[in-house]
């Protein structure tokens, strides 16, 4: 049911043929409370859209009531016209529901650039038909799950059960997936009872190790944004470390789907970096080799080449001595102390599913990076790309 699974929330998703391709394409959620405490993390991306500004200034008191989203046109560098487009959004879906505009988020995803007056009479339509479609069952759900997908092939959805209360969640994305820190649309629900503070707590720490942690491309979007509202129906106060670790479930689950679901991808690849001096050399290691492209390259190719992971490795400050360095592939260590080990036609990277694991021998810190290879499909896809 995703985001209408726990109790206080409703949602839909309508057509009002924003997208060339037709489909789903104006979504409503819908906090009904008796909380409307909040909580988002957006892209770090300086050159944001429209509704990234409006909704860190909506999201700043801890108070969000309603999310309006949107596929089929990113409403970013479209000037005044486009800020006056996100207010009016706000605006008309506040009026519906009789709360303040200033209580509700915008979300946008689609190309840069578009948007003119008959693009946003169809969005306020949208918005329009979008109300008396609200609802709290899973079809609901569902629905709003598909209206913000663009170039998804797959809806992308999760839920975990507490201790008296659910939280449930729904994402779009399959390229521009890089961290900062969001770096996607998200909405995650819950019926806990828990104040803007601990949510923003609690979402901060889940992101950290989870969607800024996904790099397909090393693209940073401009519109990103993942929003946690709380409607503290159920009446349940949770331990903190409790709603944490199963935010940050539903959030890994969400990611996964994104990475598994990535533009042309042919294999998921894991790459694990351990034997760090500190997590973030860590990360720095690992997210290192996911932006190398030969790697990237040489794995769409099923071949083992690590001395294109070596050679990521040294482009970063992490401590380490180069002769030292192991590297695995999907369980055959094809380096050891900085030189040949097990030949690489023992390696078979004919599965999807793909591990690099790297340790560095210089500490006891550890993080993992998500990523893809970088295929024909996904060069194609990304030329052709206006929808």
């Amino acid at each position: 049911m995703t985001v209408t699974a726990p109790k206080g929330f409703r949602a839909a998703g309508v057509e009002a043929g924003l997208k060339n391709s037709g489909g789903l394409d104006v979504v409503l959620v819908v906090n009904d409370g008796p909380s409307a405490a909040a909580a988002a993390v957006f892209t770090e991306n300086r050159c944001e859209a429209h509704p990234v500004t409006w909704s860190r200034k909506v999201v700043a008191d801890g108070t969000v009531s309603a999310i309006a989203l949107n596929s089929g046109g990113a409403n970013c560098f479209t000037g005044e016209f486009g800020a006056e487009t996100t207010r009016l959004t706000a605006e008309r879906a506040a009026q519906h529901l009789g709360i303040a505009a200033g209580d509700v988020i915008v979300c946008s995803t689609g190309l840069i650039g578009m948007g003119d007056q008959g693009w946003r009479d169809k969005l306020l339509a949208g918005i329009d038909a979008a109300y008396p479609a609200l609802a709290a069952d899973a079809q609901a759900g569902s629905n709003a799950a598909d209206g913000i997908l663009t170039t998804d092939t797959v809806q992308k959805v999760s839920t975990r059960e507490g201790s008296g209360y659910t939280i449930g969640g729904m994402a779009k994305g399959a390229g521009m997936l890089a961290p900062g820190l969001a770096t996607m649309l998200v909405v995650i629900t819950t019926d806990a009872d828990l104040e803007s503070n601990q949510l923003d707590a609690a979402l901060r720490q889940a992101t950290r190790v989870t969607f800024d942690r996904v790099d397909s491309d090393g693209c940073m979007s401009t519109n990103d944004t993942v929003a946690l509202l709380a409607s503290g129906a159920s009446g349940v106060t949770p331990e903190t470390e409790e709603f944490t670790r199963l935010l940050t479930e539903v959030c890994d689950d969400l990611a996964k789907m994104l990475q598994q679901d990535a533009e042309g991808a042919s294999h998921d690849i894991t790459i694990i970096t351990t034997g760090a001096a500190t997590e973030q050399e860590a990360v720095d290691v690992s997210r290192a080799v996911s932006r190398s492209n030969l790697f990237k390259a040489a794995i769409f190719g099923n071949d083992p080449n690590w001395g294109r992971v070596l050679a990521a490795i040294g482009t970063t400050d992490a401590q380490f001595d180069p002769q030292a360095i192991d590297v695995s592939m999907n369980g055959v260590m094809v380096c050891k102390a900085g030189t040949p080990h097990a030949p690489v036609d023992s390696v078979d990277l004919s599965p999807r599913a793909t591990e690099v694991l790297i340790d560095l021998h210089a500490g006891d810190a550890t993080a993992t990076i998500l990523t893809n290879d970088l295929t024909h499909d996904y060069v194609h896809e990304n030329s052709a790309y206006s929808s």
